[in-house]
């Protein structure tokens, strides 16, 4: 009995351990500040994307992320105009990307969904925009 009790205390004590490192904050790893003259866009999939399919966001021509289900993009783009592409992966074979282009100003946000329509994906501007970033 005090063999099973003692490996419990051991087991125990690591898991606390760990928990415990878990928690620890290393160097580098706050948030970064908020890029000046920058606007926020947040772009999320709409729930019934797709189970299998990923989405690939480009913006100005560059891939910043391939999201799954329960993923969005959330990130600050200089003041300016941007396009920005939606795509599904893998490749949907007669379906086009959702495109848009939009000019950021600095301190604003810019949220838009990820969604179906016909067939084809869109970018739906979400309501409420723009606000100001705080």
């Amino acid at each position: 009995m005090k063999k099973y009790s003692s490996i419990t205390y051991i087991v125990s004590l690591a898991f606390a351990g760990l928990i415990f490192t878990g928690c620890a904050t290393q160097p580098g790893t706050a948030t970064a500040p908020i890029p000046a003259n920058s606007g926020h866009l947040i772009v999320t999939r709409v729930a019934n994307f797709g189970s299998d399919l990923s989405l690939v966001l480009s913006i100005d021509g560059k891939d910043v992320g391939s999201f799954t289900e329960g993923r969005n993009y959330s990130g600050y783009l200089p003041a300016g105009q941007h396009v920005i592409v939606a795509r599904a992966d893998p490749f949907q074979a007669g379906k086009r990307p959702g495109r848009k282009t939009i000019t950021v100003q600095a301190g604003q946000t810019y949220s838009y969904t990820a969604a179906w329509s016909g067939g084809n994906l869109v970018l739906v501007r979400n309501q409420g925009q723009s606000v100001p970033v705080y």
